[in-house]
């Protein structure tokens, strides 16, 4: 399988960078969550809201999208896992950041979507009053865990895998509306939007990959194979060497089905 038209000795680098916008002409709304549980402690600043879809009101900036890069000829689940080593820039190919946090401060995940690549540590933390935990459902490659993190704890979570297509869910218990997923890769090429629906992918080998985008609704989007079921295959790109590729503005709008 062919990855990718550079290798490492090419030298050839570059930026990938985008913001996924909001395509529809009225703006998504975020119901009230029916907080049944620890109403005094979760209800502290406000009601909570859903966050089904979470857009920057002057930008329609969309929150929460992962993107990252697969072989450009990827044709099977599998080439989601990079079977055939892909370049990686020298001063990534050791981790950096070893440590990704997610929060729990007011019975709601910080952030709800994460990324990770294989070797890092998620710190689940519960900076809140009150007792939560964090049930990782990872199937058969990745963690399995259901611990109680009384309030002012942490506990990390070892062991990823790539997770290739799908995603880990991740709730908790105690608070039922709780839910988060979790992206795993085994190289250095993804990102999650921020609030304003921007992302960007530093030191990318150039030439030819496939960009996948995917938000929590379970939606592939920004496709170029219609004829393919979940258009989880992405889009064709050409990674420039040397300087930054500008994807401008990529549309999200509600499923279909």
């Amino acid at each position: 399988m062919a990855a990718t038209t550079a290798t490492s000795a090419d030298n050839a680098w570059g930026t990938v960078k985008g913001q996924v916008v909001w395509a529809e002409k009225d703006m998504p709304e975020r119901p009230v969550i029916n907080v049944t549980t620890n109403q005094k402690e979760c209800l502290k600043n406000g009601p909570l809201l859903a966050e089904t879809y979470l857009v920057d009101k002057s930008t329609k900036g969309v929150k929460y999208v992962t993107v990252w890069l697969i072989p450009a000829d990827a044709k099977t689940v599998k080439d989601y896992q990079w079977t055939k080593a892909m370049p990686i820039h020298p001063k990534l190919k050791e981790l950096k950041v070893t440590n990704v946090e997610a929060d729990q401060p007011c019975c709601m995940f910080e952030p709800s979507v994460i990324a990770l690549r294989e070797g890092q540590t998620l710190v689940c933390k519960n900076s809140s009053e009150i007792a939560h935990n964090v049930k990782i459902d990872g199937g058969a490659t990745n963690p399995n865990i259901n611990p109680i993190i009384p309030a002012g704890k942490q506990y990390e979570v070892n062991g990823w895998s790539a997770t290739g297509l799908g995603a880990v869910p991740m709730s908790c218990s105690i608070h039922g509306w709780m839910k988060g997923y979790i992206r795993v890769f085994n190289h250095p090429y993804y990102a999650v939007t921020n609030d304003k629906g921007e992302f960007e992918i530093k030191d990318a080998p150039a030439g030819e990959f496939r960009i996948v985008m995917y938000h929590p609704t379970a939606t592939f989007f920004n496709y170029d194979r219609p004829e393919l079921k979940y258009h989880r295959f992405g889009k064709p790109i050409t990674i420039k060497a040397g300087g930054v590729t500008d994807l401008g503005k990529i549309d999200l709008k509600r499923p279909k089905d």
